[in-house]
């Protein structure tokens, strides 16, 4: 069976502090690093890739966010330290209902403003009925919560 890796390029105005954010990020150093650009080879995440429904589209583009799922609570709250070790800002979240998943998560911000979530799933689906902080309630509601607005 093939192997396929997701590629995501992103654009940045300072590269060292993207650097610096992008490998507390994901806990690697870059395996390219020249004066204009840089390289980072992963293994692992997989991408999770998800689309939000909004009232509008800002004018940066039609994405709302990135976000790497992992296998389990302990895997956020070690990202939670490496962020915070490297003297990252971060919004932390328990228990939240998001997307129709109850999740725990954690968010940073890189240096150009793409907003990252580091989440797992604790439950995978939660009926409309029942979920009153859905995405559609939550970005109508909600302009600082960071799910799905």
């Amino acid at each position: 069976m093939a192997t396929f890796k997701t590629h995501v390029a992103l654009k940045a105005t300072n590269l060292e502090k993207s650097v610096a954010f992008y490998q507390a990020m994901f806990g690697v150093t870059p395996v390219k690093h020249k004066a204009d650009y840089a390289k980072f080879d992963l293994d692992n995440p997989a991408l999770n890739l998800t689309l939000n429904l909004t009232q509008r589209v800002e004018s940066q583009g039609t994405l709302s966010h990135l976000g790497v799922q992992v296998d389990s609570t302990e895997t956020v709250k070690q990202a939670i330290d490496r962020f915070k070790a490297a003297g990252l800002a971060t919004f932390e979240e328990e228990d939240t209902d998001c997307c129709y998943a109850l999740q725990d998560k954690v968010w940073v911000t890189d240096p150009d403003g793409n907003r990252w979530e580091i989440f797992v799933v604790k439950v995978a689906d939660t009926a409309p009925e029942q979920n009153v902080g859905s995405c559609s309630t939550q970005a109508q509601n909600q302009t600082v919560r960071t799910c799905c607005a």
